[in-house]
């Protein structure tokens, strides 16, 4: 079975946790979700460049923040999906990000000027991306077995939307760690459950 890695908001294909991931997983696959055009980032626009990779094969997914969030929406949509491991996923990002100062200043402006990491340089980002994401659930009601990871330091997402998703979901596992959202210090320890769990 095919695994899929999604990487995080203003990320690429190339981050730190994509190449744990990759040098464990040969064949992941492993999108540029933006597909080219940060600019005009949307959750629909992402959901496309998943679809069109997954061509409705079964697929595992890998997903980190906002890619773990697209994939749990993914998962909601298509029985296809056998699997997922997310690490700190980005449930109701939206909400949260639409109730700042930032967001009435972005509505206003129309654009944010983001760091990009991948591209290591500001970058425009278009007000759609909000707009678009407040038309989708806050957590999604996917039915597949999944590992959920979050970092007990996070900042970013809080774990408390992890914990509040498990709590409703059998079908997924909730490991808290001593760590932050990047989970960096904590990946050998993640692999030791999710390679078993793939393989499952």
């Amino acid at each position: 079975m095919r695994t899929i890695y999604l990487h995080g908001f203003a990320s690429g294909p190339a981050s730190k946790k994509a190449a744990f991931f990759r040098d464990r997983l040969p064949d992941l696959e492993i999108p540029d979700l933006a597909a080219g055009d940060f600019e005009h980032l949307t959750i629909t626009s992402q959901l496309e460049v998943i679809e069109d990779l997954a061509d409705g094969e079964p697929v595992a997914l890998i997903g980190s923040s906002m890619g773990a969030y697209l994939a749990a929406l993914f998962a909601a949509r298509h029985a296809e999906v056998a699997r997922l491991v997310l690490l700190a996923p980005a449930f109701s990002f939206a909400r949260r990000w639409s109730e700042t100062t930032e967001a009435k200043v972005w509505q206003k402006r129309g654009f944010l000027d983001i760091y990009h990491y991948a591209e290591k340089r500001k970058l425009k980002l278009g007000y759609q991306l909000l707009e678009d994401a407040l038309r989708f659930e806050e957590f999604p009601d996917f039915k597949q077995p999944a590992l959920i990871f979050h970092g007990i330091h996070d900042d970013v997402v809080p774990p408390q939307l992890s914990t509040k998703f498990a709590r409703s979901h059998v079908n997924a596992r909730l490991r808290l760690l001593d760590s932050d959202h990047e989970l960096l210090n904590v990946l050998e320890a993640i692999w030791l459950d999710v390679d078993p769990f793939l393989l499952g």
